[in-house]
């Protein structure tokens, strides 16, 4: 950190670094663009800041963020509510609808198995997923999660949890790159991997 910069200006960058992929030097510059704003807009941006953390919250059905008492997905009538999509965070649930071509719905586990960083099964949202299943008439399981030993874990974990049901289960086609952000990936990347997705259980 550059020691010249006065002291409320360092800790503005410091702040802009908590973001994902940002550096020292990203920081800086977005830090003393943000500066060059009118006081207006920074207002406006504070205020927008503090009402999205305020009103967004995780929908009760499946997890995913939303301002609304249910998300519009679950609340679609003309989705398909037996084709669930299973996804690690929110981001991944929001890129697959910008693909707008997946007309199933969505099942948000807020995080990955892992071991290592002590996160069991409990953890994460999956005995909602178990509960939601359960009142499906016939339901199917599409796991997007990203080829990680995280994601494999949480993939056999989901397999067995259904072992003995009726639920199908498949997951994205290969060839997705290793260990790739679901909400990094291109729509066609993403339509094909859906399109091309691969049965793994019933």
């Amino acid at each position: 950190m550059n020691r010249n910069y006065p002291e409320i200006l360092e800790q503005l960058i410091e702040f802009f670094k908590k973001l994902p992929g940002v550096g020292e030097k990203s920081a800086e510059r977005m830090t003393l663009a943000v500066l060059n704003l009118p006081l207006s807009e920074i207002e406006l941006w504070s205020d927008v800041l503090l009402k999205a953390k305020k009103i967004l919250h995780p929908c009760p059905v499946c997890g995913n963020l939303t301002d609304l008492e249910l998300c519009e997905v679950c609340s679609d009538e003309g989705r398909d509510h037996n084709l669930i999509c299973v996804v690690e965070d929110f981001k991944s649930a929001f890129a697959f609808e910008k693909s707008k071509n997946f007309r199933g719905v969505y099942h948000v586990l807020n995080g990955l198995i892992s071991p290592i960083d002590e996160i069991g099964a409990e953890d994460i949202n999956l005995a909602s997923l178990k509960e939601r299943v359960g009142s499906l008439e016939n339901p199917e399981l599409i796991l997007a999660l990203k080829s990680s030993i995280e994601g494999e874990t949480t993939t056999l974990y989901i397999k067995k949890i259904f072992e003995n049901s009726k639920v199908k289960i498949s997951r994205l086609a290969y060839g997705l790159p290793i260990g790739a952000e679901i909400d990094y990936l291109d729509n066609t990347t993403i339509d094909r991997a859906l399109e091309d997705r691969i049965r793994i259980s019933e």
